[in-house]
């Protein structure tokens, strides 16, 4: 390929205008992240009247949340390896099906067991759209806009989330979490048939060895004068150097520092605690003295922040980088942390209460845009065209592994150490993360897919192959 090809494009982007379709793409696509947002987000205002109807003790409570985070693990893992063989669009169109029925079987639920068969097949479907739409994303949008698209799938899941913070507040009260979870069949619809209308991924296409029909959606996808002839031959050139969706791959040493970054990015985003807060945030409130009105009306705050976070953070990958993003709002949202394990050792006063809750709001916006923004973004960015199904996979099942281990140990932590004790567990962490980011996290802003992955290809190291590219 002639020098600067993949490049070019990408500075041109810059000052063409991007057809509209790659918006189109990118927001229909990410609805996928809403009902993400929704699912996992309703059982934090459902749960305050679950317990009550159902008889939950803090165990059940916990197998109740947690449950659909079992099934997300399985639908990362079946998610990519079926978009290998069916394509992107086609995997994220049977998601949003999935996300349907299950909706429907958590409203209707007449039990405990029901319920949880029904959170678990919700679980399905939120595994295979964490997995599937960011990478969908990743390989439809130009390389100049491809943060702010692939964070706008976070900001719908933070979307979703203060979608169902909205409707736990609206919805108070015995059996209005039957309506909450019903809800969630709307976006479903619109996903699905959304879907039908969208192209399939390009790289994908040119994988599958259908180059014209990958430079027919490259047309639509791309400004005026944009070398795509050049892009499909380089797409080409990187998919040969890796056997197709071959999951041995992802042992071979060259490989191993872009897992580390993706794995590590994955479990930082849940160990740092973000979870334990939007799924208990209005019971841990609650139970330490708030009142269920005022813990709901907190919780819609949350979601608020989360909004905040999302439209923050879309810019801020672009802007500055996800680095940098990374390393400039994970220090004050450990900082929040230790505020609020602080706040938990306090007496119940209204100066106690306040500094609770404006400790939670600053930790939700730094945490949403320092780790939340970039999650979703990093894996498909860094791992390799030739892997990226498994691979992303794979860190998509971190994420959910992890998020598992938050949801089925928060309120038993709370129980064993206190509220304090827990909080300043998670800001240890947080500081973790900030070590594991500066050592390891390269800069991928503004780099075409394939200059990425030549750099891992290269001797030394990632982060400063990509450092010294100009």
């Amino acid at each position: 390929m002639p020098e600067g090809t993949a490049v070019a494009p990408a500075r041109e982007r810059g000052r063409v205008r991007t057809p509209a379709q790659v918006y189109a793409v990118a927001a229909v696509s990410a609805l996928g992240g809403l009902l993400f947002g929704y699912d996992t987000g309703i059982i934090s205002g459902a749960l305050l009247y679950l317990r009550q109807d159902l008889h939950l003790s803090s165990r059940g409570q916990e197998i109740v949340v947690s449950v659909i985070l079992v099934g997300a693990m399985i639908g990362a893992l079946v998610s990519g390896r079926l978009a290998g063989r069916l394509g992107r669009r086609r995997v994220v169109l049977w998601v949003a099906v999935i996300f349907a029925v299950g909706a429907l079987g958590a409203a209707a639920a007449p039990d405990t067991g029901t319920l949880i068969a029904a959170r678990l097949v919700l679980g399905l479907a939120v595994g295979g759209a964490s997995n599937m739409v960011p990478v969908y994303i990743a390989e439809v949008a130009p390389p100049a806009i491809r943060g702010r698209l692939m964070v706008l799938f976070q900001l719908m899941v933070a979307i979703g989330q203060l979608i169902a913070y909205l409707a736990g507040w609206l919805l108070a009260g015995s059996g209005g979490w039957r309506v909450m979870f019903g809800l969630a069949v709307v976006p479903a619809v619109v996903l699905a048939i959304g879907m039908t209308r969208l192209p399939e991924s390009p790289r994908w296409l040119v994988e599958r060895g259908e180059t014209g029909e990958a430079h027919a959606v490259l047309r639509r996808l791309r400004p005026q004068g944009t070398d795509i002839a050049g892009e499909i031959a380089a797409i080409r050139d990187v998919a040969a150097a890796t056997p197709r969706q071959d999951s041995r791959a992802l042992l071979q040493p060259w490989l191993r520092p872009a897992l580390v970054v993706a794995l590590g990015v994955a479990a930082f985003s849940q160990l740092t605690g973000i979870n334990a807060i939007v799924y208990y945030a209005p019971t841990i409130l609650s139970d330490a003295g708030f009142g269920e009105s005022v813990a709901l009306v907190t919780g819609i705050g949350i979601g608020a922040m989360l909004v905040v976070a999302g439209i923050t953070g879309a810019i801020a990958v672009d802007a500055i980088g996800r680095r940098r993003t990374m390393l400039w709002f994970m220090p004050l949202s450990g900082l929040s942390m230790a505020v609020l394990g602080l706040a938990f050792l306090m007496d119940g006063s209204p100066a106690q209460h306040w500094t609770v809750i404006i400790a939670l709001f600053v930790y939700i916006l730094c945490n949403g845009i320092g780790m939340q923004s970039v999650v979703w973004l990093i894996a498909p960015e860094i791992l390799p065209l030739g892997v990226r199904g498994p691979a992303t996979s794979l860190a998509t099942l971190c994420v959910w592994g992890f998020d598992l281990l938050i949801a089925v140990t928060a309120l038993s932590t709370i129980n064993a150490v206190g509220r304090a004790g827990t909080f300043f567990l998670y800001a240890a962490l947080n500081v973790l993360c900030i070590v594991f980011v500066a050592l390891k996290v390269p800069e991928t802003r503004n780099r075409p897919l394939e200059d990425i992955e030549r750099a891992l290809r290269a001797p030394g190291s990632l982060r400063r192959n990509l450092a010294a590219t100009p």
